[in-house]
Parts: C-alpha cells; structure tokens; sequence
C-alpha cells in the first residue's frame, strides 16, 4: 500500500488507519477529513476525479463551527445584495471565488459535484480567474447549502472579493518566482564553471583545479534539483500514479537522469558525461516559460475584475426628497431601490436610475459606444458606470450591484471567457504518446547495450533520452509565434494570447466596432461655415473664447480646433445647461449653442438643411444674427477604408457593428465600402451577431475598444483591441493595436500566413530529426555530449528558422 494519502498526497502517519474504498481496492489516506472527502466524492459517483487530476488535492479539514455560522449568515438578504444577482422570484445567480483549485479535474469535480445538488439550475466555473458563477432556485436551496457542499470535498467557496482574490494569486506568484530566481542563480553561477572547462583544450587546467570546478558545480545544483523541480517531481508522481504519461515526465527524467549520472561521472571521475550546467538550465528555462504563461493567464482572466473599480464606493444620498435638499454620504452597497442620490459634475453614476431633477449630459461612451454626451434631464435614465459631464443631477435609484447592467457586461465577459477553445489538446495528446515511446526505446537500448557492452549502457541511454527529447518539437510552434510577435510589437501590435496568430491566418469575417475604432472615438471640428462679414478664423476664435475652461467634449473640440491662435477676452461668461455658452467679447453680446438655443434667443427660427444632419451642429451668434455654424462629430481614421478594401480583395467579408444612432452608422458604412452594418447594438447584440457567424462556420476577427466590446472581444476567434480602448477592452483582445493604426492589421493578416508556414516547416524538420537520431543514438554511434550538441543544434535550427519572420519585410 502506497505511503502517502490517496486524496492529497502527504504522508500517512505510521498509526494512521483511515481506508478509503475506490474500484474495489484499499486505498489510505492521512486523517479522517481525507477520508470523509474522499469518500463523499466517490459516494456522488465522481470518482473520475482521481484519474484525471493533475495536482493534489489540498488537505481535508472539518470546519469549525466559528466557519460554519459565517457560512450561514450568507443566506441574508442583506449580505447578498453586493454580489447576487436575483433573475426571478427564486432564481438567484452568485459569483463565487474557490480556494484549492490546483488543476482542470479540480474544476470538473467542482462543476459535477454542485450539479448534483438539488435546486441548483447551472454552474460555471472559469479556470483563468478561478471564478464560479452558480445559479440556483432559492426556494429549493440555500447559498449556505452551496458553500457547504463545496467545503465538503476539500475546497473553499467564498463570495467573490477582488482583494482576497488578488492575495492568493501574489501569494501563488511570490513562490513561482522565488523557484525561478533560484534556478536562474544557480544556472548563472554554474556557467561561470563549466565555460572555461568547455573552452580550454584538454590539459590547460590542472586536474586538482579541474575536479573542483566539478564539485562546485555539484553543489550549486543541488538547490535547482531539490527545490526548483519540486513542481516537475510532484506531477510527474501523480502521473505515475493515475498510469499515465504526462508532459512533466520527460521533464522529470531529463532532470533526474542527467543529474545522476553526472554524479555518476563525477564520483568515479569520468573524464566526460558531467552536465550538471543543463540541469540548471534546462530546469530554468522551464519555470521561467510556465512563470511567463501564468502571467499571460491572469492577465486574461483581470478584465471582468478592473469593471468592477467603474461604480464608486461612496454616493451622496439625499434623505426625504423633495422637502430636504442636504445630500450625506453613504456607501453605494447600501443603496436601496427608491432612493434619491445626487451626482455632481464629473464623478460617476453609481447605479442605473432615473432623472428626478436637473439638467445635464452623461458620457456613456464606455458602457454604450456612443461618442456624443447624452442628455439628460428629467425622466431620463441613466446607466452605472457613466459619467455626469456638466451639472448636478439628482437621480432615483432603480437597480444597484449585480442588477446593474454594468453588471450585466461583467457577466457576459465571463461567459465569453469561459466559451474559449481549449488549445494543444491534440499535441498534448502526441507528446505522451512521444515521450512512452522515448521511455520504452531509452529502455530497451540500457537493457540490449547491458548484455553488449555494460560499460556503455547508461551513457547509451542518457544519449537516447537526451537526442531525442522533444524540445525541438515542443519549440516548433512557441518558437515561430514569439518571433513572429515580437516583429509585430516593433511594429506597433502586441500579442497577447498564443493562439492569435494561427486563428488570424483562418480569418474569414471581420466584425468592426465604429466609435474608437474606425473612428477616432472623440468630438473633432470637421467643417464650419461663416456668414458674410466675419472671416472664419475670427468666428472660431470668439467661439473658442467663449468655451475657455469648459470641459465639455464640444468645447474641447472648438479649443482643440483654434489651436495656439489668440484669443479675445470674453466677459460675463456663463454657462447655459443643455443649451450653450454666452458672453460679452468687445462690448457685443455672443451666444454659442444648439440651433434651437440660438433660435429661441433669437425668436427666429435658423435653417441649416442637411449640412451635416448626422454630426453635433452648434452656431455662434449674436444680436444681428447667426455669424457662424460649426459641424462637430466623430470623424473615420485616415487608415479605415483602405484596411476595409485590403480585406475586401482578400476575400474577407467586413461587419460594423456600432452602439450609435442609424444616421451615424450608415453615413461611415457607406463612406468606407461596408454593406453589412448594424446600429443601436448593445453587448448582448453583437455577442449574438459574432455568435451567429461563428455557427455558420465563420472564422471571426472581432476589431473593437470599448467596454462595451469586451463580451465579443472574448467571444470572437480572434480579437484585436485598440491601444487608445478602455482597459477592460485591451484585456479582452488576443491582440493590441498599441499605436490605433488600423492598417497594421493587414500587416498581421500576412504575417500570421507567413508564421504558419514556418511553423509547419519546423514541425517537418523536428520530426525527421528524431527519426534520424534515435536510431543512431541506440545503435551506440552518438556519446552523450554529441547528444546534447545534437539536441541543441535542433533547436538552434528551429528558432533560426523562426527568427527569419523578424528579418522578412510583411
């Protein structure tokens, strides 16, 4: 019977007796709690848990009564208003964050075993971000009952806290970094003995000098062998285990083989066959590329948590409405439907709500996609997460927290997230079957030389397993996507996720967002006309005169447009709520606004027919009439309609999809060659709309930049966020277009066509590579350290080979 518990893999004490009965055989386990979890995932009939986990379970231990009461007071209404969504009258949707999740079987355990519970209607569990989403009808079952049932197989559930969450995850990190910088040490203090051994002609250096440099390097290799690999030994023992060949078996017995016998050789001082520097190195470069992967992870699975920073802790509450009018503060978590709340001038809407009092304009762009402030006044909505961009409003709280539809976008990047392919499941499949086919021919070659030549066995199998390891293979693709990303990156688009590139080879739609995308995403002066008498350049300047300290987007705009020109003094400056701007320049009264602000001012009504219908259209006056009339609007960058012909002559059919109004929409469709649009499209829309494509048998790049693109960023194949875009959006993209430059895309499209060739090209080369070698190697014809030059030549060849699409011109 093995010596370590079946459930978690510690040591079973010597007077422990705790049997655990799986597939008809006795199995121990360390203490009573592993047994009782142990057993109550096998009674569920989950027991396929213990053959395809990947890491041990955490240690099994009762909750103490203290836990359990905490546990319990999550079934209050009031604790469940921050992070339960109420979807009916009984159904109930919390987001959950897990403690001991080690690997992929972890989350199929979680995912099966809260399936089973009766009452819960769905469960999701996202492995980036470690995330659960439940739903669950709360007349059947308590969240209290959820917590429990998760506890009682070995795990921890807690409401989801983006602190706690991030202390766990510096906690994981801290000690993949601590094994790193020891293995990187270690390798750098071993090189500096091995160079000269390598370098010197034979007898240069004294024997006495030479066996010390040995020994040193012995001893600073221990500390990578017993500390840094600890990972590598630990899944390769649960693989052994489970009977199977995972991807850390080779990695272990490089390790170990290449270690012991260079120890071998170091004792009985063998004159070659000492390799303690490619343990170190070997085991470095390892962790480093996992430490590597597992920021790229995190940084895929932060995006839903940075939505969360959009909604302010604090409001200003306003206490009997209408007859008080002193607003206090209070936290928004203990908002209730009914409230009355007042938001000042650029600070956040807490909630989605609705106008009591006030007149204002609200930048939506982040949660929407429309660029022009919105206006708002008296029973109007207003949505969480936007920003009041001129007075005060007082607004009556209709929902908070998870019925947000902030809230509601957080969900939908989760789900998108979750719906991501898995990768490598068929190479990780090959590299098994690889590397028992390594292990059995490493094998037969010590058994056959053992009766041949004894002498030369172990060193004939340390050639077989040393050639032959499938780094070349494994360089093959990761070798010409990193070359490939870095030229893009000089370029100005940064990669963010592995697979971008070989899903953007496949591309065949392309589904772009309008505003920020194929715009610039901010109110520009694009034409202005001036009435006879006043030269344009003077109008703008009394214009921008008027608007100077406004931060409203028009008024950026107009200063924006005036450039460094000067500027008269305007006296008696004031602002005119959802009208305009008036004031005295010169002793002459001017007012700039709305056409219908200036006409009721100036009891007239003023025809601009269709000059620019679909933009912002603001008019400077004054008593004698309208002198001037300015076009403000989003205007298409330089590059967009080239892009859109490039693609359209590859082939690739174009989509916009935009949050704006049908005018705006239509206008750049039609000026940039686009017949497939779509306007007024909210998150859930274009989530649809990608989705329709993709069961079409569509291969689909999605080109967006705000928060409200981020759902169907993670959803598309392959996704490209804007570098100017909204955080949320830049950590929803596989790739970042860091300098906004559309064409750059294209540059991309070609280069991924490229990288494809050469990544076929490598795979060709290192599979007849190790066709050619294995046998020479268990023939006996290749010593260990032509081995080792022969597995670094193919590498060497695969990452030059990969290097030419840095030199190539795309």
């Amino acid at each position: 019977m093995s010596d370590s518990c079946f459930h978690c893999g510690l040591p079973v004490p010597p007077d422990a007796h705790f049997p655990i009965r799986y597939r008809d055989r006795e199995e121990p386990a360390c203490c009573a709690g592993c047994q009782a979890v142990a057993t109550t995932i096998i009674d569920s009939g989950l027991s396929e848990y213990y053959q395809h986990r990947t890491e041990g379970a955490q240690r099994a231990e009762a909750l103490p009564a203290s836990i359990l009461e905490q546990i319990r007071l999550y079934d209050s209404d009031e604790l469940q208003r921050s992070f339960v969504l109420i979807a009916e009258e009984n159904v109930r949707e919390a987001s959950l964050m897990l403690e001991g999740i080690t690997c992929a079987a972890c989350i199929w355990l979680n995912e099966q075993h809260i399936r089973q519970l009766p009452g819960v209607l769905a469960v999701d569990i996202n492995y980036s971000t470690q995330r659960a989403r439940v739903r669950w009808d709360n007349s059947r079952l308590k969240l209290s009952a959820i917590l429990e049932a998760i506890a009682a197989i070995g795990y921890r559930a807690h409401p989801y806290d983006a602190e706690r969450q991030e202390a766990l995850q510096q906690k994981e990190r801290k000690q993949a970094l601590t094994r790193l910088w020891v293995a990187g040490l270690s390798m750098m203090q071993v090189m500096m003995y091995a160079v000269p051994v390598y370098l010197a002609p034979d007898g240069d250096i004294a024997p006495d000098f030479l066996w010390l440099l040995h020994w040193a390097s012995f001893i600073l290799t221990l500390p990578v062998l017993l500390y840094s690999a600890l990972p590598f030994y630990r899944a390769t023992w649960r693989d052994l285990k489970t009977r199977r060949v995972g991807m850390d078996t080779p990695v272990t017995i490089g390790i170990l083989t290449a270690f012991i016998a260079s120890f071998w050789a170091l004792i009985h001082k063998f004159e070659h066959g000492i390799y303690f520097d490619s343990v170190s190195m070997f085991v470095f470069l390892l962790l480093g590329g996992r430490y590597l992967e597992g920021i790229a992870r995190r940084k895929a699975g932060e995006a839903s948590e940075s939505l969360v920073k959009l909604v302010p802790a604090f409001a200003h509450r306003i206490a009997g409405w209408p007859a008080a009018r002193d607003s206090h503060e209070a936290t928004v978590a203990s908002l209730r439907s009914g409230d009355v709340i007042l938001v000042k001038p650029g600070e956040t809407i807490p909630v989605d709500g609705v106008v009591l009092d006030g007149r204002s304009a609200s930048n939506e762009s982040l949660l929407t996609g429309e660029s022009r402030p919105v206006a708002k006044s008296e029973g109007d909505s207003v949505i969480a997460g936007s920003v009041n961009a001129e007075s005060p409003l007082v607004i009556e709280v209709g929902q908070t927290g998870q019925a947000t539809r902030l809230a509601g976008i957080v969900r939908l990047l989760d789900q998108a997230l979750a719906e991501k392919p898995r990768l490598a499941v068929a190479a990780d499949r090959f590299a098994s079957w690889f590397v028992a086919l390594l292990l059995l021919a490493a094998a037969a070659s010590y058994l056959a030389w053992h009766f041949i030549e004894p002498a030369r066995a172990l060193w004939i199998m340390v050639a077989v397993l040393v050639i032959s390891c499938p780094c070349a293979l494994s360089l093959a693709t990761p070798a010409a996507l990193t070359a490939a990303t870095g030229h893009l990156a000089s370029l100005g688009i940064l990669t963010t996720r592995g697979h971008a590139l070989e899903t953007l080879a496949k591309v065949s739609d392309v589904v772009f967002d309008k505003t920020g995308t194929l715009t610039h995403g901010e109110m520009r002066l694009l034409e202005q006309r001036a009435a006879a008498g006043i030269a344009p350049a003077d109008a703008l300047a009394i214009a921008a005169a008027l608007e100077q300290g406004s931060e409203h987007p028009l008024a950026r705009a107009i200063l924006a447009a005036a450039g460094d020109t000067p500027l008269p003094a305007a006296a008696e400056a004031r602002n005119q709520p959802g009208g305009g701007v008036a004031g005295r320049i010169d002793g002459v009264e001017w007012r700039l606004g709305s056409p219908e602000f200036i006409s009721a001012w100036l009891g007239r009504p003023l025809d601009l027919g269709d000059w620019h219908g679909d933009k912002t259209r603001i008019v400077l006056a004054n008593a004698d009439g309208a002198a001037a009339s300015f076009a403000i609007g989003d205007a298409a960058r330089p590059d967009a309609a080239q892009l859109v012909a490039s693609l359209r002559r590859r082939g690739i059919r174009v989509h916009l999809l935009s949050g704006d109004g049908e005018g705006p929409v239509a206008s750049l469709a039609a000026k940039l060659g686009i017949d497939s649009w779509t306007a007024r499209a909210a998150p859930e829309d274009k989530l649809a709309f990608v989705g329709k494509l993709q069961q079409d048998g569509c291969r689909v790049l999605m080109v967006g930049d705000g928060i409200n693109d981020a759902p169907v960023l993670a959803r598309a194949d392959v996704s490209v966020a804007m570098g100017g875009g909204t955080d949320v959006a830049r950590a929803s993209g596989d790739m970042i277009l860091i300098g906004d430059q559309l064409g750059l895309i294209d540059r991309a499209i070609v280069i991924s066509h490229k990288t494809l060739n050469i990544i076929h090209q490598n795979l060709f080369w290192a599979a007849g590579y190790n066709v050619v070698a294995l046998p020479l190697a268990m023939a006996g014809h290749v010593t260990p350290w032509i081995a080792s030059l022969g597995m670094a030549a193919s590498s060497l060849i695969v990452v030059g080979n990969a290097l030419r699409l840095v030199k190539r011109k795309a």
